[in-house]
């Protein structure tokens, strides 16, 4: 294996570059980092095996963090947007006077929207094969796919906030854990090959912040 793998976070390299009784991975990480590796490695290894005998032709998108239409708010269980999403709708509802982020809100991160990334992965799977067999290799095949910029979480939430047309204050909670200080791809094989994103984060978050009304609607 190579000795640096792009498109992985430092736990998910862990897995791949060091032994299993070796790695030390939060609880909460471990079963996803597992679940992508393998999932990418047995497509490369049907490739490997029956590519040329059977015709196959298996191929893996990484992506960065995703968000939009269809996603999961629930108030306990949620990922960063739609979390803040319905936190700040509730503060607008409830006339809170401010909203606390978890975190300093230093942490940058990167944000893909949904339809962006249905995309990319039909553009990937449309790549005539000597095409993407030449920007990837046999056991290193997947193609990361990103935004191509990040904003920390602080400049997220207050575009959230305004979306929202919340009128309170934010606030952070340095006493949580901001995770990682920064967390971005690296998507130069793919745009190379001529794809790129073409919803902004905040039209993402206005139609994001569309479907969580909706959804409430439906649900109430």
């Amino acid at each position: 294996f190579p000795v640096t793998i792009s498109g992985m976070d430092e736990e998910e390299k862990a897995l791949v570059l060091k032994p299993l009784n070796k790695i030390i991975m939060r609880k909460t990480n471990e079963p996803y980092a597992i679940a992508k590796i393998a999932g990418i490695k047995l497509c490369e290894s049907y490739n490997r095996q029956y590519g040329q005998s059977h015709g196959i032709d298996y191929r893996s998108v990484m992506p960065t963090n995703l968000y939009g239409p269809g996603d999961n708010y629930h108030p306990e269980n949620s990922h960063v947007i739609p979390a803040l999403i319905r936190r700040f709708h509730e503060a607008k509802q409830n006339n809170a006077p401010a909203v606390v982020v978890w975190g300093t809100g230093t942490p940058m991160r990167e944000f893909l929207y949904v339809d962006d990334m249905a995309s990319a992965s039909v553009f990937v799977m449309n790549l005539e094969k000597a095409l993407y067999e030449r920007h990837t290799k046999p056991m290193q095949s997947h193609i990361n796919v990103g935004f191509g910029s990040d904003v920390t979480i602080q400049e997220l939430s207050q575009m959230i906030s305004s979306v929202i047309g919340y009128k309170g204050s934010v606030k952070f909670d340095p006493s949580k854990l901001d995770g990682s200080p920064k967390k971005m791809m690296d998507s130069g094989c793919l745009n190379s090959l001529g794809w790129r994103p073409e919803v902004g984060l905040m039209q993402g978050l206005m139609a994001a912040y569309l479907d969580f009304c909706q959804a409430i609607t439906i649900n109430a």
